[in-house]
C-alpha cells in the first residue's frame, strides 16, 4: 500500500532496512522507525493544529506503544498520549509518559484502576454510568476530581466490530443526570470514533455521522451549563484534517497514522506533506512451487499489503507481489509471487497496528543527517529488548 511512497519520501528509510537486515543488525520480521521524519511530521502538524486552535494527543499502538517516540512527541508539545487500552495505559505510566486520553477504545478495569488513575490522566473515556463510578471512587479514594469524557452514540454513526460501547444520544440527558450524583469525577468532554474518513468517492477526508453526533451531545451539556468541554474528533488525525475538525467544532484530535505518513489520504495523494516515516523488513527463507516465501509476523488483515522489493539495495532489486496468509491463518510467510534468491532482504510498507503484531521495533535517529544511528530495538508492546 505505502512501499512506492516509502520510496519517494523517504529511500534513505528503505536502503537503511535493507543494509541493517542483510548485515544483521536487525531480523527479519522488523519495522524500523524513523525517529527524524516522524519528528518532522509531528512537528508539522501540531504547527497547524496550533494555527487553529486544536489540541493534540499522540496516539502509538500501531508504532508498538514505543515510549522512545512517545518521549519525543512530549518534548515537541503534544498534550499526552491516547491510550486506546489500559495496557497501552501502564506501559505510558510506568515511563513516566504523560497520559491524555485513556480509555479511547477501550475502557480502564478495574483491576488496574488504581495505578492509572494514580497516573492522572487529563481526562478519561468512559462508556457507562458504572465504570464513570468506579474512577469516581478510586480519584476520591486518591484524593481529587478525575475529568472524565463521554463516549457518544447517534442512530446512523458508524460503529467498528468489536468496538460497542457508548451513552445513546437519546439517553444522554438522563445519564448526565446520573453522572453528576457521583462523587470523584467531573464531565469535561465527548467524543466518537471515527469522526473522520477517507472518501474514495470525494478523493477526501470527509466527516461522518459521528462527527454530528459529537457535537449534538456538546450542545446538550452546554444546555445544562457545561462550559469549555472538550469535543475530541479523532481519526485520520493529519495536517489536512485539522482544518475538518475545526470547522466542524472540535477541540481535539488524536494523530496516528498521520505521525507516519500512512493514512488512506497519504496513499491518495502524492502531495501530501507527511513523509513515510517506517518500513517492514524481512528475508527470503525458501521457494516452492514457482513462489518465493519470506518470514513474516508482522501481518495486520486491514493492512492492504501488496508488493515488495526484493534485493540487497533498493537499485536494482526486484519487485514482486504479495500474497499474506488467510485470515484464518498463522502469519508464518509472506508468499512472493515468483521465486527469488533465498536470505535476500525484502522491503515492504503497508497499514499496520504494531502492537496485535509479534515483530521487533528498530528505531532509528539521525537519518535525516546522514549519520544513522539504532536508538534501540523493542517489542510491539514498548518494552526494550536490546
Amino acid at each position: 500500500m505505502f512501499l512506492d511512497r516509502l520510496l519517494e519520501t523517504n529511500r534513505p528509510l528503505a536502503e537503511l532496512a535493507l543494509e541493517w537486515e542483510r548485515t544483521g543488525v536487525v531480523l527479519p520480521d522488523t519495522y524500523l522507525i524513523d525517529l527524524d521524519t516522524l519528528s518532522e511530521n509531528a512537528s508539522r502538524i501540531k504547527s497547524c493544529a496550533d494555527e487553529h486552535g486544536i489540541r493534540l494527543y499522540f496516539m502509538l499502538k500501531q508504532l508498538g506503544r514505543n515510549p522512545l517516540v512517545a518521549r519525543r512527541l512530549a518534548e515537541l508539545g503534544y498534550a499526552g498520549a491516547v491510550c486506546v487500552d489500559f495496557r497501552e495505559a501502564l506501559v505510558m505510566a510506568e515511563n513516566g509518559i504523560p497520559l491524555g486520553n485513556v480509555g479511547h477504545l477501550v475502557q480502564v478495569p478495574h483491576a488496574a484502576m488504581g495505578r492509572i488513575v494514580a497516573a492522572r490522566p487529563d481526562i478519561m473515556t468512559v462508556y457507562s454510568v458504572e465504570k464513570a463510578a468506579e474512577i469516581g471512587a478510586e480519584a476520591q479514594r486518591q484524593g481529587f476530581v478525575q475529568p472524565i469524557m463521554l463516549r457518544v452514540i447517534g442512530e446512523k454513526d458508524l460503529l467498528y466490530s468489536g468496538q460497542y460501547g457508548g451513552f445513546r444520544l437519546g439517553e444522554l440527558d438522563e445519564a448526565v443526570s446520573a453522572l453528576e450524583g457521583i462523587a470523584g469525577v467531573r464531565i469535561a468532554g465527548v467524543c466518537s470514533f471515527p469522526c473522520l474518513l477517507f472518501s474514495d468517492e470525494t478523493g477526501d477526508l470527509e466527516p461522518t455521522p459521528n462527527a454530528g453526533t459529537v457535537r449534538s451531545a456538546a450542545a446538550l451539556l452546554e444546555e445544562r451549563g457545561y462550559r469549555d468541554l472538550q469535543l475530541n474528533m479523532p481519526s485520520a488525525s493529519c495536517e489536512r484534517s485539522v482544518p475538518k475538525v475545526a470547522a466542524l467544532g472540535g477541540t481535539h484530535m488524536e494523530p496516528g497514522h498521520g505521525l507516519t505518513g500512512t493514512t488512506p489520504y497519504h496513499a491518495a495523494h502524492p502531495e501530501a506533506s507527511e513523509r513515510v516515516a517506517y518500513a517492514y523488513v524481512s528475508e527470503v527463507s525458501h521457494n516452492l512451487n514457482g513462489h518465493g516465501y519470506c518470514y513474516a509476523g508482522g501481518h495486520y488483515r486491514r493492512g492492504h499489503l501488496a508488493h515488495a522489493l526484493v534485493g540487497p539495495s533498493v537499485e536494482g532489486g526486484l519487485r514482486v507481489g504479495v500474497t499474506p496468509p488467510t485470515d484464518e491463518s498463522i502469519d508464518y510467510h509472506f508468499e512472493l509471487s515468483e521465486p527469488c534468491r533465498v536470505s535476500d532482504p525484502v522491503l515492504m510498507c503497508f497499514r499496520t497496528q504494531l502492537f496485535v503484531t509479534r515483530s521487533e521495533v528498530a528505531v532509528v535517529s539521525g537519518l535525516a543527517s546522514g549519520s544513522p544511528r539504532l536508538e534501540g530495538i523493542y517489542d510491539t508492546q514498548g518494552r526494550p529488548l536490546r
